[in-house]
């Protein structure tokens, strides 16, 4: 990729994740989203301004959000001519919003836009059972009222059933959990180690609230001013009391615990090029060097579902020159508990680096407490879309704070097998 300028993460907004069916149950992702980019205008003075672009989408839509970007952005307090448009990569969309900004901003096309995400369990689209929907298409072509009568004579009552989205991938029939669950027994990752991760997800976000490190990147919405998920008093013992919700028999070790929620919210980033930030007076916290994304044969191949990122991060670094314990900070989305394990064990082990990346040796492990340091899915939750817009915003403001010249890796695993990654590095 030929860059002519670095893409600047100027700073972020999100409104508190909350469960499915709770505090946001009657907003629909249009509400989320325009509340989410009206926080990003407040906080940045962009009242009337005319963005180069926005870039958002959702995994869940209804067919009503088929412009779901652009209705937000017309709803909101941005200029309406500001062009916008919907992108979906499964969880990897928020993140891929972003790469596609910056791309922009890096080419000169556009030297301003916000990147973003929002979803919905809560307001899920219910679609029409498939024999009802035939039996629709009669009725409206029939020309005739008695063709119209026989047409209605033929709905049964089991075609009032509606088809409801499921979370199951469309070519194995088995949910992410599941596939998860298998990848954790394949590579043997423990349930302790799982619990393990996800206490420490809780306590990192807990303390980032308590610390204010939120403060300037959460607007409070519909009485939420806090994540809904977030468990500041999780513990060991008390997720070693749950029972296993993926995977089977007695090597089961996915629960609710470990695993992140269905959730309701919406993120957004605003970047920009470094002349634009300067000419608005606004700080510029990181920039997007590049970013990579990958994918796996989970349906026909040997590899989980949730490992895309695995090949992805390699490739990546080898543009760069970069080894992976060249990074101050890495954001590993935490899916499921076992999902960041699997990761790092796939990562650190020569035989499946060898195998599966084609590589002569281990790509290498971590410094784990320089992992999710402010928290992450586990204990925030994981509104598909939203995901990685979160992870940006956070990732640029840590890095800030670090001080000039530090580094940052992403990594977002996401349906489909499929994987989006990213580097970002404080001003130096």
């Amino acid at each position: 990729m030929s860059m002519t300028r670095r893409a600047a993460i100027i700073g972020g907004n999100r409104i508190p994740f909350a469960r499915a069916h709770g505090a946001y149950r009657r907003a629909s992702n249009q509400d989320m989203l325009t509340a989410t980019l009206d926080g990003l205008v407040a906080r940045f003075g962009l009242q009337g301004k005319r963005m180069g672009e926005v870039v958002a989408g959702a995994v869940l839509k209804h067919a009503r959000d088929f412009n779901l970007t652009r209705e937000s952005v017309l709803g909101s307090r941005l200029d309406p001519t500001t062009p916008a448009y919907d992108v979906q990569q499964a969880c990897g969309t928020g993140l891929e919003a972003a790469v596609l900004v910056a791309n922009k901003i890096a080419l000169g096309q556009i030297d301003s836009g916000i990147a973003g995400g929002v979803d919905t369990t809560s307001d899920a689209p219910v679609a029409l059972n498939d024999d009802l929907r035939r039996v629709l298409i009669d009725l409206s072509s029939a020309r005739t009222w008695q063709r119209k009568v026989r047409a209605l004579a033929g709905i049964r009552p089991g075609q009032l059933v509606p088809d409801l989205p499921r979370t199951a991938e469309r070519r194995t029939g088995l949910s992410m959990g599941e596939h998860a669950a298998i990848t954790a027994r394949e590579l043997g990752i423990g349930r302790a180690e799982q619990d393990a991760l996800t206490v420490a997800s809780h306590h990192n976000l807990a303390a980032a609230w308590d610390s204010g490190f939120f403060d300037d990147l959460v607007t409070p919405y519909l009485g939420l001013v806090r994540d809904q998920n977030l468990r500041p008093d999780t513990s060991l013992d008390r997720l070693a009391a749950l029972r296993p919700v993926f995977g089977r028999g007695e090597g089961a070790t996915m629960t609710a615990g470990n695993s992140t929620p269905l959730t309701d919210g919406a993120a957004a980033v605003l970047l920009g090029s470094d002349e634009w930030a300067a000419a608005h007076r606004l700080p510029v916290l990181a920039h997007l060097v590049d970013a990579q994304t990958a994918a796996v044969d989970h349906v026909h191949g040997d590899e989980g579902l949730l490992m895309a990122p695995v090949r992805a991060v390699p490739v990546l670094l080898a543009r760069h020159g970069l080894t992976l314990r060249d990074f101050d900070f890495y954001e590993i989305h935490e899916a499921f508990a076992s999902t960041v394990l699997a990761t790092l064990h796939a990562w650190a082990d020569p035989e499946y680096c060898r195998t599966h990346l084609g590589l002569d040796a281990a790509l290498g492990g971590i410094d784990r407490a320089k992992l999710n340091v402010h928290g992450s899915s586990l204990a925030a939750g994981h509104p598909f879309a939203a995901t990685g817009a979160r992870i940006v915003a956070t990732l640029a403001k840590t890095l800030h704070r670090a001080g000039p010249g530090r580094r940052g890796l992403i990594s977002i695993c996401a349906a489909g097998g499929q994987g989006v990654v990213a580097i970002l590095e404080s001003r130096p």
